[in-house]
């Protein structure tokens, strides 16, 4: 249950709102939906993207449009779905005219990662070794989007969900070749298998698996201090702070 006051901030933007980030943010400050949050009072609610569950119908398929849009302008397929999977979650970042962000968690259980079907000999080489693994899939930003902020925000969450609710160690992706110098570059990910095609995308596909020790060790080094990116040139200056994780954390927890 969450605390009186921060429940009646919430009711008053949306009561199953989790987090939201300013849309023009200069500089960027993202922030959990709290009362104590002074960029909530000074801010409109309709010049903030508010980070949300996509867990109803409407918001599933404005989700999966959004991605079908995405991959459509680079000439992937959208791959087919599981339905309702209680091992997935949707996350979506909701602006003025719609869904502008998503991205979907998978834990390693029930039907298992998507990443087996292409890479079964490296996912199961980490199970071995004891990693509890998850995947984030159908990540897509809106074109008309400053995507940096908003990226980071979507991951941070996704992170939440997986390495403090779930207890998982490694996430893996599977990326397009010409995009794996940047997850390497902004989030720390390694590259564990080789190219190829994607039958589910059409597309060619590179195994990246990222240890979110790592990830943690990052953003309480970082996250929240947005003033560091041209310094640290990474994505993690643009998470949330360890303390508006905290409330994030609850507030995933009492919406799940």
């Amino acid at each position: 249950m969450l605390p009186a006051r921060r429940q009646l901030i919430g009711e008053a933007l949306g009561g199953d709102t989790i987090a939201s980030i300013a849309q023009n943010p200069v500089p960027i400050n993202l922030c959990v939906e709290d009362p104590d949050a002074r960029q909530l009072q000074r801010e409109p609610a309709g010049k903030r993207f508010k980070l949300r569950l996509a867990d109803t119908d409407d918001r599933r398929n404005s989700a999966n449009c959004l991605v079908q849009r995405r991959y459509a302008w680079r000439n992937y397929k959208l791959g087919e779905t599981r339905g309702s999977d209680p091992t997935r979650i949707a996350l979506a970042a909701h602006g003025h005219n719609g869904i502008v962000g998503t991205v979907s968690v998978g834990l390693d259980a029930g039907a298992g990662l998507f990443v087996d079907e292409l890479y079964p000999d490296e996912a199961s080489a980490l199970r071995r070794d004891g990693r509890r693994l998850c995947e984030f899939t159908k990540l897509a930003i809106d074109n008309d989007v400053r995507s940096t902020p908003l990226l980071a925000a979507l991951f941070h969450l996704a992170f939440i969900y997986a390495r403090r609710m779930y207890y998982c160690t490694d996430l893996l992706i599977e990326v397009n070749p010409r995009h794996v110098s940047f997850y390497r570059r902004m989030l720390g990910f390694q590259q564990l298998g080789l190219q190829r095609v994607n039958p589910r995308v059409a597309a060619p596909a590179v195994l990246l698996g990222l240890c979110l020790a790592h990830a943690e060790t990052q953003i309480a080094s970082y996250g929240g201090h947005p003033h560091l990116y041209t310094s640290v040139r990474s994505l993690y200056p643009y998470a949330f702070s360890p303390h508006e994780e905290v409330g994030i954390e609850k507030r995933l927890r009492g919406l799940g």
